[in-house]
């Protein structure tokens, strides 16, 4: 494992932060490119071994329950490794990123922190990471980059929204992060918040071992139609849009709605309207909130050992604060050809946000993040 020498001054063109599907695809195209590693580009992540968030995932996700984990450029997963879909997918593809890294010698300096990006000397000057961890020594220390890669993802941010009573409530609080398998929910009574996939799952694999309650801020948006090409196209498009006006991206399942096939469990409880407020016991639902959907659990009450909330994520982007990159509206404004590059630092660029936050649209990514990053700082250098 790659670590930066003790002391050393560094110095180069591109820094690459986060080394999932997106970072890996970036790094690909810009060593395809000529861009060292060491001399002029440095790979950092955050975690302690390969395959980005997948390393983290519950026991019971496997590639046949997972979505499609997609090829990383040049070299497929099953040309890589030995494919079994009953594996758990948070041992198959750190072992495939690991294999991946190994064979085009992507020397990746890990565990590393991003603490703070900055840019003394206003847009155009040279970047500042401030980085702490395992992989730099005992103390923080600073990088000095002409250009930066964020592709960080959204794993470390958990989206847990405020409900009134939040904090009183008795029992355990999880999130979809926490989720290890189902045997730890035996016998207790589960509430799950959220319409994705993700929520379907748990509720599916909690069935035989729990007994579930649903609520959702909205109706589950089930499509009996197939995830087509032009749907998925269709889906980009939208979010491309979103983005490129500096709003925050839309949810995945607001953009593609659950597949029927997703629903079709057999398993799954009644879905009801987000509850109003917490408190010790549960959920508490009022009069008011109940008369647009027609669905109240029994006395308006839902007594619980357990909420998870399958709530989604945030992109990390904290460390890049000081760069000013936030519209009021609370997103990035990007462009460029994959929809990468921050509008006010074309120094930036974000593969993995926005439509290229899919595992098939952060590959795509790479490719023109490495071009537009060239063409950058060959303009810088006139």
């Amino acid at each position: 494992m790659a670590k930066l020498d003790a002391g050393a001054d560094v110095g180069v063109d591109v820094v690459v932060i986060g080394m999932g599907q997106a970072g890996l695809s970036a790094a690909y195209h810009l060593q395809r490119r000529g861009f060292e590693l060491g001399e002029r580009m440095l790979l950092l992540d955050a975690n302690p071994g390969t395959g980005g968030a997948w390393q983290h995932r519950w026991p019971s996700l496997t590639l046949k329950t997972a979505n499609r984990v997609n090829d990383l450029p040049g070299w497929g997963l099953e040309d890589a490794i030995e494919v079994d879909e009953e594996v758990p997918a948070a041992q198959t593809v750190p072992e495939y990123y690991r294999a991946y890294e190994e064979r085009f010698g992507l020397q990746v300096i890990r565990p590393v922190t991003v603490d703070r990006v900055e840019q003394p000397g206003g847009v155009g000057s040279d970047f500042m990471v401030t980085v702490s961890g395992a992989g730099v020594g005992a103390t923080a220390r600073t990088i000095r980059a002409r250009a930066i890669v964020n592709a960080t993802g959204t794993w470390d941010r958990p989206r847990i929204p405020y409900y009134p009573g939040i904090g009183t409530f008795a029992g355990r609080q999880l999130h979809t992060r926490d989720y290890t398998r189902s045997e730890d929910f035996a016998g207790e009574r589960v509430l799950v918040v959220g319409a994705g996939i993700s929520a379907v799952q748990h509720l599916a694999e909690l069935a035989p071992v729990a007994q579930t309650s649903w609520v959702t801020r909205t109706r589950p948006d089930i499509r009996n139609a197939e995830f087509t090409p032009e749907v998925g196209a269709d889906v980009v498009a939208r979010v491309d849009e979103r983005v490129r006006q500096g709003l925050p991206p839309a949810s995945v399942v607001s953009n593609t709605g659950l597949p029927i096939t997703a629903v079709e469990t057999g398993s799954l409880p009644q879905c009801h309207p987000m509850f109003d407020r917490l408190d010790e016991g549960g959920a508490v639902w009022d009069a008011l909130s109940l008369r647009s959907w027609g669905s109240a659990p029994e006395g308006r009450r839902i007594d619980v050992d357990v909420i998870l909330w399958a709530t989604g994520f945030l992109h990390r982007l904290d460390h890049l604060a000081p760069l000013g990159l936030r519209t009021e509206g609370g997103g990035l404004l990007v462009d460029g050809r994959a929809t990468t590059r921050a509008v006010r630092n074309h120094g930036v660029h974000l593969p993995g946000y926005g439509p290229s936050a899919s595992t098939i649209g952060a590959n795509r990514a790479g490719r023109w993040v490495a071009r537009e990053l060239e063409e950058y700082l060959d303009a810088q250098d006139r």
